[in-house]
């Protein structure tokens, strides 16, 4: 009976990791380039009772056997990298990824980290930078001569020389992809970064090697679906309960035994 109390007290545990995650998604619903994360669960190990296939007589064996499970945990929490939404902001300097890869920005302590938040802008230093200030990798300088910055869909920044109304190229803006993107870790400030499980960058020019192009004027929204956190909210909310109400059933049930007279 007191294995009741430890089962329900896993399953309370775990539903409390689904609504932490839940809610995190819930409060990015309006931060662009957001990936949704995915609770996942495995159940605990069994205490046997009766092995499976064990003898019940000298012909005869147990045909199911008696497995009592002992609860559930959190096994990992996974990003889904699925693509959102683009929204036109019509900003020259936005831009989104429609399709595979991540912006690689440049950390104030030289490490790189990768983002599909693509909301840019110029530094005082003319500078193309995220909204930390970190430097966009390969840097991109846009000199102060220039006007109409267009970026194309393979990367290619220009500007429009305003005395010879000539386009003069600026940078090429790379992007990087991973064989394992759920390998990444989550640094915060929209940025990820790679790891042992993500595998090494696989750096090129957007539209090449299968990477996704560049959108300008346009932004990546979160790819949280609200009605479906809502569900899974709610879910976790009432299997919370489910396994609360365990635990009360069994002390109750402890509480009888313990009032039992000879």
């Amino acid at each position: 009976m007191i294995r009741g109390l430890y089962t329900a007290a896993t399953g309370m545990n775990s539903m409390q990791h689904q609504i932490d995650v839940t809610s995190n998604n819930i409060s990015n619903v309006n931060t662009s380039g957001f990936k949704k994360d995915r609770a996942e669960f495995q159940d605990l190990m069994y205490e046997s009772l009766n092995y499976t296939a064990g003898r019940t007589s000298q012909n005869t064996m147990n045909p199911t056997g008696m497995d009592v499970g002992l609860g559930v945990r959190i096994s990992g929490i996974q990003k889904d990298f699925l693509q959102g939404d683009l929204k036109n902001t019509s900003n020259p300097l936005d831009v989104a990824i429609e399709g595979k890869g991540f912006f690689q920005i440049t950390q104030p302590n030289g490490e790189i980290a990768y983002s599909r938040n693509g909301q840019f802008k110029l530094d005082d230093e003319g500078n193309i930078v995220n909204g930390n200030g970190y430097l966009l990798e390969p840097q991109i300088t846009v000199p102060d001569n220039l006007v109409d910055i267009s970026i194309g869909t393979d990367g290619i920044v220009t500007g429009k020389d305003p005395q010879t109304e000539e386009e003069v190229e600026i940078g090429q803006i790379t992007i990087a992809d991973f064989i394992n993107p759920a390998g990444l870790t989550p640094a915060g400030e929209s940025l990820f970064k790679a790891s042992e499980a993500s595998g090494d960058p696989i750096v090129a020019n957007p539209t090449e090697d299968q990477l996704g192009g560049l959108r300008q004027g346009m932004i990546e929204l979160s790819n949280v679906k609200l009605v479906n956190e809502m569900v899974d909210l709610i879910t976790a909310q009432r299997a919370y309960e489910a396994n609360s109400k365990a635990i009360t059933t069994t002390d109750s049930m402890l509480d009888t035994v313990n009032r039992l007279k000879r």
